[in-house]
């Protein structure tokens, strides 16, 4: 190792990573090994135990719930879900969350129930698995299943003595919700019309899948210290939010060819997108390059504060150039660097491209957006959907981090009578300029940590919108209810974080309006402009907003840029308050 390329912070936090390795007597396993060892018997310590112990050398101590991973591992505890089902009992705090490392949470006091979020990679599902998630959403759930802001799906209501069984049947349709919360990397997105798309650079579904399968399989990969997303787009013409993601991996042309740019750290709840690295990815690179850098937050990650426990805060801690060249001691090799200069980045996605009828590269075929309420699909809506899909298309339905489907592989003269079917179902293809960037995350109605029932006052202020204007330009909307920013408001033309708001001697529901955030070509954090608007005044705080653009924009200004030219005390004016 070379002393000079770190700081002498870093040169005793690696002091001490070396110290709780050998405190172990073994070596960390290289980076291609996915065995489970334990570090009995003189055996090498398995990657969790080799990061705690480093903390400990360094006179850390470990939060609550790495004591718990540390007394046995959360995988290794299923039967302790399955003793507590057979009891009709729900689970503590600390074993709720070692049961989410199975894909189960239990979301007291807002439901005394448990949710289970499901792992669909890349969003992609078959007509049959979609019919027997609304099989487990009629007899095990609440009769309904919300699409959410990772192209994934997740059950509600479920009660105490039907949780493992509704892991066990996602997992017999090949759905195993296995790392879905917790400490764990999150169902993988990626560009939902891969394969299908004109635009595209590339077809992402072999390498999500690979990398799917790469996780799931490698027990290493289940030692991370806080959650962690990964987001592949392959250039197409729906966006992914992939500058969102731990891992961003966009694909570009080179002259040496294809390849994905690699950004790091995303975290937009947190106010910051992924960070340039200037390290291009090979096809054939990305489960490696993902592992190494997994595996360089597994040793490198905070594990006693949680707060700071997220991949952002490592990058704070340490340079890129530091971080990369741990990745690179990983991979054995140097990482592929490239000049910005010398990327073409593909055409920039379609804003609201994920909704209504749109050609395939595939000639004569077709694929339909449909919107539903806000995520939200009931059980005959889950089995009609599948049905279309069968009738009309090639039996494949795929989600979108905006909250709704996609119905591929639809003949062109099939078209219209696939459009009636989905109309006769309650979900439409034809969402407004407003509607269709509206996104809300689950809200108080079945979240602990939310303020407002972000789902009901997104089809209020929707509704409310679109009868009092209309205008062909899309505009992003989303509610989210709390600050860990699930519906990602701080991306959001419109964004709204929920807020207790004071009323007399009262206190209401509400939300702190931020303006002029985006993502891809528009990447802005947006602005708080008005704190602490009450729910019921939110429709004619935002409709003045609105109609101030439309009002005052130069010709075929979008409201992003509308936004992005105007100071904080102008947007100030349009929302009708004092500075915040």
């Amino acid at each position: 190792m070379n002393d000079a390329a770190f700081s002498p912070e870093q040169q005793e936090y690696l002091k001490g990573f070396m110290a709780g390795v050998e405190a172990r007597r073994g070596a960390l396993r290289p980076a291609g090994d996915g065995g489970g060892g334990g570090g009995g018997g003189g055996g090498p310590p398995d990657a969790l135990r080799a990061a705690q112990d480093a903390t400990i050398a360094r006179g850390g101590k470990l939060v609550a719930q790495e004591e718990a991973k540390r007394e046995k591992h959360p995988l290794d505890r299923w039967s302790e879900l399955t003793a507590r089902a057979a009891e009709g009992k729900f689970p503590k705090p600390i074993d709720d969350f070692i049961g989410r490392y199975h894909g189960l949470f239990f979301v007291g006091p807002a439901q005394n129930a448990f949710m289970c979020r499901l792992r669909i990679p890349g969003g992609i599902l078959a007509a049959h698995q979609l019919d027997a998630i609304a099989d487990i959403a009629a007899e095990c759930a609440g009769g309904y299943a919300d699409v959410t802001t990772r192209a994934n799906l997740q059950f509600r209501e479920i009660p105490a003595d039907k949780g493992p069984v509704v892991v066990m049947r996602l997992g017999d349709i090949g759905l195993l919700p296995r790392g879905t919360g917790a400490d764990n990397i999150r169902n993988l997105t990626a560009s939902p019309t891969a394969g299908i798309d004109a635009q595209e650079l590339m077809d992402t579904r072999p390498i999500i899948r690979a990398l799917h399968h790469h996780i799931l399989h490698t027990r290493d990969l289940f030692a991370l210290p806080r959650k962690f997303n990964i987001s592949v787009s392959g250039g197409g013409a729906v966006e992914v939010l992939q500058e969102t993601n731990d891992i961003a991996l966009s694909a570009v042309t080179t002259a040496a060819g294809l390849r994905f740019r690699l950004t790091l750290g995303g975290i937009t709840g947190h106010r910051d997108f992924a960070r340039p690295t200037g390290v291009v990815v090979a096809e054939a690179d990305i489960i490696p390059v993902c592992d190494a850098i997994l595996r360089v937050f597994i040793a490198e990650g905070d594990r006693t504060d949680r707060a700071k426990a997220r991949l952002k805060y490592v990058l704070d801690r340490m340079s890129m150039d530091a971080f990369l060249g741990l990745v690179e001691q990983r991979l054995g090799r140097p990482l592929e660097r490239i000049a910005e200069a010398d990327i073409i980045a593909p055409p920039p996605p379609a804003k609201h491209g994920h909704v209504g009828v749109h050609a395939q590269k595939q000639p004569g075929l077709t694929y339909i957006g449909v919107m539903g309420a806000v995520g939200r699909l009931t059980v005959a809506q889950l089995r009609g959907v599948a049905d279309i899909a069968r009738r009309f298309g090639s039996g494949t339905i795929r989600l979108t981090v905006w909250q709704n489907l996609l119905i591929s592989d639809v003949p062109e003269a099939r078209v219209a009578p696939a459009l009636d079917a989905i109309a006769a179902l309650g979900l439409t293809h034809q969402a407004s300029s407003i509607r269709g960037g509206l996104v809300a995350c689950t809200g108080n109605a079945g979240c602990k940590f939310a303020a407002s029932n972000t789902k009901r006052h997104a089809a209020e202020l929707s509704a409310f919108l679109e009868a009092h204007l209309a205008f062909a330009e899309p505009v992003n909307i989303h509610l989210t209810g709390c600050h860990h920013s699930c519906a990602q408001h701080y991306v959001a033309d419109i964004g709204l974080l929920a807020a207790k708001v004071e009323r007399g001697e009262d206190l209401v529901e509400g939300y702190d309006l931020h303006l002029g955030g985006g993502a891809g070509p528009e990447q802005k954090i947006g602005r708080l402009i008005r704190p602490k608007v009450a729910h019921d005044e939110l429709g004619p705080v935002v409709l003045g907003v609105l109609r101030g653009w439309l009002d005052q924009r130069a010709p075929g200004e979008s409201f992003h840029a509308f936004c992005a030219a105007r100071d904080d005390a102008a947007l100030i004016a349009l929302a009708g308050e004092t500075t915040p």
